[in-house]
C-alpha cells in the first residue's frame, strides 16, 4: 500500500512541476489559464490523496474550497480573457436603455409606415384610386 501512495505523490508532484512550467512558459493565456487549473486540480488530489492515507474526513470542506477557487478562478480568467465589441459587457444607464428603445421604436414605426404606403400605391394602382379607408389590411 505505501508503494501506491508514493507513486500517486509522485506523479502528482510532476504533474504539478510540469503545469508550473507551462504557465511559466506560455506563450497565451489560455495556456496559462489551463496550467494553474491544474495545479489547482494537482492540489486537490493531494488533500484528497492525504485524507484518503489517513483516513480522515474532515478535510472535505477544504477540498470543496479548493474546488470553487479553481472554478472562480477559471470562471473570472475567461471572463476577462473573452473579447467582446466595444460597448458590451459594461451597464447601461436608464437613459441610455430609454434612448435605444426610442430608437428602436421609431425605426419599427418607419418600417411600418414605409410597408403601408407601398400597399396603399399598389391597390391605388390596381383598382384606379380610391379613399385611404378603402385599404384593408
Amino acid at each position: 500500500m505505501t508503494a501506491v501512495i508514493w507513486v500517486c505523490g509522485v506523479l502528482l508532484t510532476v504533474g504539478a512541476v510540469l503545469a508550473v512550467i507551462r504557465a511559466e512558459k506560455g506563450p497565451s493565456m489560455l495556456d496559462r489559464t489551463i496550467a494553474l487549473d491544474i495545479v489547482v486540480t494537482t492540489m486537490i488530489a493531494a488533500v484528497a490523496l492525504y485524507a484518503a492515507v489517513e483516513r480522515r474526513t474532515d478535510v472535505v470542506p477544504i477540498l470543496v474550497v479548493l474546488s470553487l477557487v479553481g472554478f472562480v478562478g477559471s470562471v473570472t480568467i475567461a471572463r476577462f480573457a473573452a473579447v467582446e465589441p466595444e460597448g458590451e459587457g459594461r451597464v447601461r444607464t436608464r437613459e441610455e436603455i430609454a434612448a435605444q428603445e426610442a430608437e428602436r421604436m421609431n425605426a419599427e414605426d418607419q418600417a411600418e409606415g414605409t410597408r403601408r404606403s407601398g400597399r396603399r400605391e399598389g391597390y391605388d394602382e390596381h383598382h384606379g384610386g380610391g379613399a385611404e379607408g378603402e385599404v384593408r389590411e
